[in-house]
């Protein structure tokens, strides 16, 4: 085993210990939030997060300026993939790739063909994501059943997932546009690439700096401002050499773990889950939208996931590692349903005008989640013990 395969067991140990640690906590804060929202004092806590402070209201601050950071991670995550992980190496990088795009673009087809020409045909992108914490919450709690080459593997899908979903918010999420703003954010965009390339310089400063003007650029120019946080993890130095001790990348992303898991993505629980449960919900989980939502996430996940692998694989383009059988595939792709994080996201980009179909949105989505979690569970639990004596 070369130096930088050990680099990477070390980093990737570190971040699936705090995934896991980040789906416990967000089940948590999910349930408080919903607790709250239907307490006594619901009003006045779904009321705290549209306080506006310097113009912005808590919630926007929170899922426009704290998710930078999370999505900041999420590009650190993929860059270092991309260097030294399980997509450093084309043949390796290509099942967990169709995976991916098996698990979007089925849940998109069957969102869509529910949805086509109605008012929420727009909710496309909802099931098309997959929550890493979660995703890796469940095979922690299975413990040594699984194998390790599974754990990269929903990693490396569900990484590119989310990267899907970015690209997805910046092409059709955007609801006015400015080729100005756009325009500035990236020549700095530039300059930080070329303090990096070019000039080699080391320190974080002057990249988190550029960043947060690159943040406010891409604020005013329309497209969602968490786009700036991948693109400032991919103008940060990344050194395949001692990556573990000496490079910016390595260092941010070693240093946002704990932040990101324990403070941001509950605080973004808290301010995006409260739901208020009506009499009649169940009726709004019969709707087209949530429909859509549910079974392109319990269904459509693992139906794309192991369909594209299973093409790829057949067709020789790629092979299954050897500690691999299908059932962990399949496994991983009912895993891929638990979309929270990035679902609840796009939601509220999807119908920034109707907060009835936003709470109908999210309620599916948690049910849906939940659902893919417990399969999830139930499968491994089912089916591992015969994988670990092939």
């Amino acid at each position: 085993m070369n130096k930088a395969s050990i680099t990477l067991s070390n980093t990737f140990n570190r971040f699936f210990d705090s995934e896991k640690s980040s789906g416990i906590l967000l089940i948590v804060f999910t349930l408080v939030s919903i607790l709250l929202a239907n307490s006594p004092i619901g009003h006045e806590y779904l009321s705290l997060w549209q306080i506006h402070v310097a113009g912005l209201s808590l919630e926007h601050w929170i899922n426009d300026g704290l998710m930078v950071i999370f999505f900041l991670l999420i590009g650190l995550e993929l860059e270092r993939e991309i260097y030294v992980g399980e997509l450093s190496n084309f043949k390796n990088a290509l099942l967990p790739i169709f995976a991916a795009i098996g698990g979007m673009l089925v849940p998109a087809l069957i969102h869509y063909s529910f949805n086509q020409s109605t008012p929420t045909q727009n909710g496309i992108g909802i099931p098309m994501a997959t929550d890493i914490a979660f995703a890796l919450g469940v095979l922690a709690i299975l413990g040594n059943r699984i194998p390790a080459s599974l754990k990269v593997f929903v990693v490396a899908f569900a990484v590119i997932d989310d990267l899907g979903a970015i690209v997805l918010i910046a092409v059709f999420y955007t609801a006015k546009f400015s080729v100005s703003y756009l325009l500035a954010a990236l020549l700095v965009w530039a300059v930080l690439i070329l303090l990096n390339r070019l000039f080699r310089v080391m320190s974080l400063l002057p990249y988190l700096v550029g960043g947060v003007i690159m943040w406010f650029f891409m604020l005013k120019s329309g497209i969602h401002a968490t786009v700036a946080g991948i693109m400032l993890a991919f103008a940060i130095p990344f050194s395949v050499k001692d990556d573990d001790q000496k490079s910016p990348s390595h260092k941010l992303e070693h240093f946002l773990h704990k932040p990101v898991a324990f403070i941001i993505l509950p605080i973004f629980a808290l301010a995006n889950t409260g739901i208020t449960i009506e009499a009649g919900w169940m009726n709004d989980l019969m709707s087209a939208n949530s429909l859509g939502i549910m079974l392109g996430l319990i269904l459509g996940k693992p139906l794309g996931v192991g369909l594209l692998c299973f093409v790829a694989v057949i067709t020789g383009i790629c092979h299954l590692p050897a500690d691999l059988k299908w059932r962990h595939i399949i496994g991983a792709g009912i895993l891929g349903g638990i979309g929270f994080t990035m679902s609840i996201f796009i939601t509220n980009l999807a119908f920034p005008a109707s907060i009835e179909t936003i709470n109908a949105a999210k309620m599916a989505i948690l049910l849906a989640s939940l659902s893919a979690g417990v399969l999830g569970f139930i499968w491994f639990k089912l089916f591992t013990k015969i994988a670990t004596s092939d």
